[in-house]
């Protein structure tokens, strides 16, 4: 989907709410005790699900634990350039409130969101499916952006909008994956250059 997205049945949007509840348990209960710690039964419990329900969203714990960290980490681009568009009138404007949205986001992470962000794409790697309409969505959403902002006159026209927005894409990608492999890596201060390079690479001035 791009920024515009269809309305779900009820019967999809009932499914959809069973998952997010199931999944919001399981991430309080791991970051207060711990993944291993923490059972499918537990987890269970804290959703108020049946076990058959559990089963019916996710084969084991390996999968739940894949679901979340795409959940919480890659389905989370298209509300937010979508807020962003609403909220920002200009290209730098949106890039800019872009960066200080997931450095605010990133400033409330614990260890279990860095598990999450190396998990998520093994996940994303055994749905290639998946993989293929989550890569589209965030690649078509930064594209939507830039082209709205061709239409605004304030975006630099030498790239084309869809390479502007896979060199966004890659960088936001590459900054989050080595923060989550050595948590001293510097990702506030990396993410303020980026922002830099994507007013410079993006904006008119």
């Amino acid at each position: 989907m791009t920024i515009d997205e269809a309305p779900l049945g009820r019967r999809e949007k009932r499914k959809q709410e069973i998952r997010a509840r199931i999944e919001d348990a399981a991430y309080r209960l791991f970051k207060l005790q711990g993944v291993e710690e923490t059972s499918i039964e537990q987890i269970c419990v804290e959703a108020d699900v049946a076990r058959r329900t559990f089963y019916g969203h996710f084969a084991n714990k390996h999968a739940l634990l894949g679901g979340l960290g795409v959940s919480r980490i890659y389905n989370q681009t298209e509300p937010m350039l979508r807020q962003l568009m609403t909220d920002q009138s200009t290209t730098r404007g949106r890039l800019a409130a872009m960066v200080d949205y997931i450095a605010s986001n990133f400033s409330t992470y614990q260890d279990i969101d860095l598990q999450l962000i190396l998990i998520a794409p093994a996940t994303l790697a055994e749905n290639t499916e998946q993989q293929r309409e989550i890569g589209n969505s965030a690649s078509a959403s930064f594209t939507q952006l830039i082209s709205a902002g061709l239409e605004l006159g304030d975006v630099r026209t030498e790239f084309s909008p869809e390479i502007l927005a896979a060199m966004v894409v890659g960088t936001l990608n590459m900054l989050t994956t080595s923060w989550a492999m050595n948590p001293d890596y510097p990702i506030f201060a990396n993410l303020e250059e980026a922002r830099g390079m994507f007013e410079k690479l993006i904006c008119k001035d």
